[in-house]
C-alpha cells in the first residue's frame, strides 16, 4: 500500500517537476532510516546490528584521534541512535513555540557549527542523518577541542562538556552552573568505559569482515 501510494505521488509530483520529485525523494529518504539498536548499551550488540558503524568508527577514530567507544558514546546519549533526533519541541498552552536549537540528526550538531564542518570537509553529499558523516563530525570537533583546548581525546568528560557547551563555554566554565550537564558528561564517560571493556572482548570480529578489506592492513 505505501509503495503503491509513493508511486502514485511520483507519477502526481513528476508533473510539477524537480520541487515535486524532491518531496518524494525526502519521503523515500525518510521511510528507509536506519532503526536504532535493539541493545544500545552493549556496543557489540550495536555493532552486530550495524556493522558498517564499526568501519565508519574507525575511520573517525584513525583520521581525528577520538576513540571508538568514545565516539559512539557521544552518539549514544546525543541521539539514543536516532538518525533524524531532533530538541523536543516547546509549546506554551497548546501553541507551538518552536525547538530549543538547530541540532539534528545522530551527533545533534547545531546549523552554525554544521557549516563549519561542511565548508571544510566538503558540503557534497554529507548529512546529519549519515552515520559515517556524524561520526567523522564528532571526531573533527573533538580534534579542534584538544588542540585548542589541550583536552586528551579519549577523556569524554570534558570532551562532551566542551561539545555541548561550546569550546568558548567551556573556558568560562557555563557547565559548572549546568548541573543537568555535568550528569549527562559523567553518564558520557561512564559509557564510553563500558564500551571499551565491551569492545576489547569483541572487536576481532568486526575486522576484516568486508570483500575490500585485507589482512592485515584493516587491523
Amino acid at each position: 500500500m505505501a509503495r503503491e501510494w509513493i508511486r502514485g505521488a511520483a507519477a502526481r509530483l513528476r508533473e510539477r517537476g524537480p520541487a515535486g520529485l524532491a518531496v518524494v525523494f525526502a519521503a523515500l529518504a525518510l521511510g528507509c532510516a536506519t532503526p536504532p539498536p535493539n541493545r544500545q548499551a552493549d556496543i557489540c550488540a550495536v555493532f552486530d546490528q550495524h556493522p558498517d558503524w564499526y568501519d565508519y568508527a574507525r575511520m573517525s577514530a584513525d583520521h581525528w584521534g577520538t576513540p571508538i567507544p568514545v565516539l559512539m558514546a557521544f552518539v549514544h546519549h546525543e541521539s539514543s541512535y536516532r538518525s533524524h533526533a531532533k530538541p523536543p519541541r516547546r509549546w506554551w498552552l497548546f501553541i507551538p513555540l518552536g525547538r530549543p536549537s538547530s541540532a539534528k540528526g545522530y551527533a545533534q550538531a547545531q546549523d552554525p557549527v554544521w557549516g563549519e564542518y561542511q565548508a571544510e570537509r566538503g558540503r557534497l553529499f554529507r548529512s546529519r542523518s549519515d552515520m559515517q558523516d556524524a561520526l567523522d563530525f564528532v571526531g573533527w570537533y573533538n580534534a579542534k577541542t584538544s588542540s585548542q583546548l589541550g583536552i586528551s581525546r579519549a577523556d569524554a568528560r570534558n570532551l562532551y562538556l566542551a561539545y555541548h557547551e561550546g569550546r568558548g563555554g567551556y573556558r568560562r566554565g557555563t557547565w559548572k552552573k549546568k548541573p543537568g550537564v555535568q550528569r549527562t558528561a559523567a553518564r558520557v564517560e561512564a559509557t564510553s568505559k563500558r564500551y571499551a571493556a565491551q569492545l576489547r572482548r569483541c572487536e576481532e570480529r568486526f575486522q576484516c569482515d568486508s570483500w575490500y578489506q585485507v589482512w592485515p592492513l584493516c587491523r
